[in-house]
Order: C-alpha cells, then structure tokens, then sequence
C-alpha cells in the first residue's frame, strides 16, 4: 500500500501539477485544479493523489504534461537555470517528524543506507520552551564557504543560486565538510547500493546520481526537477506541507497545495534564516514552531532508540 501511495504521488508531481494557487494569508485554500478560462473540460477524469494524501479527481483537459528535455552538458548544468533564484521555506510548526522528506530524497538520490542528506532534528530553545522538530537541508547560502575551499572546484554555485556538487571532480579531501557550518554533508564511505543500470550511468550534477565511493554528497534542490517545473522530492513528499519552494524573483513559493508570496510570508510569519551572524546568506528559510498543527510528542514514535535527546541551541 504504501509503494502505491509513493507512486501515485511521484505521478501526481510527474504530471506537472504544480498550477500556481493565489492565496491569502487567511482565506481557504481554493482549488488548484480549478478550470481556467482557455481550458474545456473534456470530461475524462483522472484519480490522484495530492500532497495532502487525499484522493481527488481531475479533469484530464487541465494536466500539463512534463516535457521531454535534451540531455545537458556538464557545463550547461553548472551553469543553471537563467533568470532564477530558488529558496526554500520550512514551516516548523507543521512538522511531526514523519520523516517522509529524508525518505523520498534517500530513495531518489540512492543514498548509502545509514545516511541522509536530510536530518530531522528535535530542537528546544531554551529550558523552560517547548521542543520541536526541524528539517535541516544543505542551505545553497549565497556566500557558500563550502564552495571557496574546495580546491578542485567540484563544489560550485550556479547563478540560480543552487549549490551543487560534481562527483567526477570531487577529490574527497573533506575541506568542504569542514567549512559548512551546518554539518548538512555526508561522505562516501563505501559505494551507495543503487541498481546497476543506475550504478554505470555517467554522474550528472542535476541529478547527484551515481554517488561514488570516496566522495561527498549533499542534499541538491532537485534540479532536475525543478528545470521541469516540478517541485524537489522533499517537497512533494511531505503530507503536511512544511517545505515550500520557489523562486525569489517571482516572489512566489509553494508546497504544492498552497501557494504565498515569498516577502509576504517571511514578513507575516517572522521568518528566519540559521545563524546569520556568519554572513553566508542562507538560500532555505524557517517559520517559528508557533500554533503547531501537531504536538512534539507524536514525532517520538518515529525516532529510533536512544536517539530522543533534544538539541538545544
């Protein structure tokens, strides 16, 4: 059942539904899938599965389908996406520690079982504050300090503001690992465990797949995704909505369900970025864990044994 409900998700984001919903701050969610004025419902339904994990019904005239796209060059993927400037907002106060997020990233980047390019970690502010969980990526800071000490330039920003790693170039020096001030990168130790058609496919940065052994890698965005117009893996993954994405320029992100004004939200919400003091401009956003959706203590049942210490900070 649930590889079903994995699939039929994957099928829902594949079929590029990811229609721009204008919402407020306070009204109801509208229908994403509402007919537009240039589009004849052809009355021909189809069943999906939205981010929500509810079963719904669409008119087939109002899919889009994902195109096609031309392989890219190792240069065209480092250069990125013109025009864009991608951010990532998480929403602590939906968080129920589900993990569903480190789930589907693992799945899709083949990640080395033991390891995650996404944590999930129990936080509590102070001594006398309530705890609460929080998703951690890799941040694609602006001013990434990752990128300036690598001395092969397999660590590189792309002018979408994407960090990204290229694995054929990548020395495993570790430099990178040391100078990232949220520990978000993981180190080959031994070979990822990925079918073998995937296993001798050539590296694409786009994509961080294959993982080789001797290397690092980290969560990437999903580029590949988001050239199609699809959001990252973690996104769509998530049944309660707590990553939203998009782009800067258009002041617009969303989980897939709801859509806001990116300056909106981070204004009306007090949004914040991790330990800013150190000036490397953070490209992923948190929303305060204030009227959770859920309390703290229904993530416990997802954490393994003797790791439900709480992080102070």
């Amino acid at each position: 059942m649930k590889d079903e409900k994995d699939n039929s998700r994957r099928d829902f984001i594949g079929q590029g539904l990811l229609t721009v919903l204008a919402l407020s701050a306070c009204g109801e969610k509208p229908n994403p899938f509402q007919p537009g004025d240039d589009v004849k419902p052809s009355g021909e339904k189809v069943k999906l599965l939205s981010v929500t994990g509810e079963i719904i019904e669409v008119d087939k005239a109002y899919l889009k389908p994902v195109p096609d796209l031309p392989q890219l060059s190792n240069e065209e993927e480092r250069v990125g996406i013109p025009g864009k400037k991608f951010a990532m907002v998480i929403d602590l106060s939906r968080c129920k520690n589900l993990k569903k997020c480190q789930e589907a990233c693992n799945h899709m980047h083949h990640v080395h079982p033991g390891q995650s390019w996404i944590k999930v970690y129990s936080m509590q502010d102070a001594e006398h504050t309530a705890p609460y969980w929080q998703p951690t990526t890799c941040m694609h800071c602006d001013e990434p300090p990752c990128v300036k000490v690598c001395p092969v330039d397999a660590t590189f920003k792309r002018q979408d503001g994407i960090v990204l790693i290229d694995s054929d170039r990548c020395v495993g020096c570790r430099f990178c690992m040391a100078a990232c001030p949220y520990s978000t990168r993981v180190f080959n130790w031994e070979e990822p465990k990925m079918p073998l058609e995937i296993a001798q496919q050539p590296y694409h940065c786009e994509t961080s797949v294959p993982q080789k052994k001797g290397t690092v890698g980290k969560c990437d965005f999903c580029p590949d995704m988001v050239r199609k117009g699809e959001l990252p893996h973690c996104v769509s993954s998530c049944p309660n909505g707590v990553f939203f994405f998009g782009d800067i320029n258009e002041d617009s992100v969303t989980n897939g369900a709801e859509t806001f004004k990116f300056s909106e939200l981070i204004k009306d919400k007090a949004g914040y970025r991790l330990m800013e003091d150190l000036g490397t401009k953070p490209s992923v956003y948190y929303l305060p864990p204030v009227n959770r959706n859920f309390p703290y203590e229904v993530g416990l049942e997802n954490e393994p044994t003797g790791e439900k210490e709480m992080t102070k900070h």
